[in-house]
């Protein structure tokens, strides 16, 4: 039976052995799925006994994106503009592709909920490791407009500079906000973690069509909460869909063969994975 893992520090918390475990029955695959605490100092050692074992992929979580990144032995173009791995599949000579499945996971979310990014003016907030996850996918969809703002500017442009060829994409602090309404708002910073909301302006949200939180949670965060208060007729939705639509990604990038998400989605957020 093949075998998948999921490496990360902590890890106990993770919803992606039961997602899987989801995509494998649907789809009539066989195959075991584990979650692996990797030692802090001991990702690289972890990931090398694990193929040692057999294993022929993986998924990565917080801290170890990065290391993944510096680990694999080929990168896909998304990982590339990510700067960090979140999938990791063995290729038949035991070789290590990376790939970043995030971003994709974000933008097939939004279009099953049946908007669209074609055309559409569309604000990233905060300029992390998320948005820059998010942004070539948000990009290949071809929105009019995508802009980046952050509490750091010069973080924001750096972005922009990086992502300019694949699509027209500005760049703004939060202390010099543009004067441009949004069809499509995602939040990408922390702040629902805390139960805060992004020091924006109460006008980009006034008019939006969707608001995306990526910050996963069975409850409606406070940003859009924040945001139901001054738009109540803009559709809300946090990261679940997100979560499970990154993981069914990476099932394909292993297996070739891609789950359907929706009643995943809907167990996730009901409590019941």
């Amino acid at each position: 039976m093949d075998k998948y893992a999921v490496f990360g520090n902590p890890i106990e918390h993770s919803k992606s052995p039961k997602i899987h475990s989801e995509f494998a029955s649907q789809l009539n695959q066989q195959i075991e799925y584990s979650a692996i605490l990797a030692p802090i100092d001991g990702f690289k050692e972890s990931v090398e006994q694990f193929v040692a074992r057999g294993g022929k992929g993986a998924n990565v979580t917080v801290p170890f994106k990065e290391q993944a990144f510096a680990l694999v032995d080929e990168l896909s173009e998304r990982a590339k503009c990510a700067g960090a791995v979140n999938t990791i599949k063995v290729s038949s000579d035991g070789s290590l592709l990376g790939d970043n499945t995030d971003g994709i996971g974000l933008v097939n979310d939004i279009l099953s909920n049946n908007f669209t990014l074609q055309s559409k003016r569309v604000l990233v907030i905060g300029a992390g490791g998320a948005a820059r996850g998010a942004l070539l996918p948000l990009l290949q969809q071809h929105p009019a407009q995508l802009t980046v703002i952050n509490r750091t500017k010069a973080k924001a442009q750096t972005l922009r500079d990086e992502f300019a060829k694949y699509g027209d994409i500005e760049a703004y602090g939060f202390e010099h906000e543009p004067d441009i309404d949004y069809d499509i708002v995602i939040n990408s910073t922390s702040a629902s973690i805390t139960g805060d909301v992004p020091p924006i302006s109460k006008r980009f949200v006034a008019q939006c069509e969707l608001a995306y939180d990526m910050f996963y949670s069975q409850q409606s965060t406070s940003f859009n909460d924040w945001v139901s208060s001054i738009n109540p007729n803009a559709t809300t939705l946090d990261g679940s869909g997100m979560l499970v639509g990154q993981a069914a990604e990476a099932f394909f990038v292993w297996r070739g063969v891609k789950p359907l998400t929706d009643n995943v989605i809907e167990k996730l957020k009901s409590g019941i994975l």
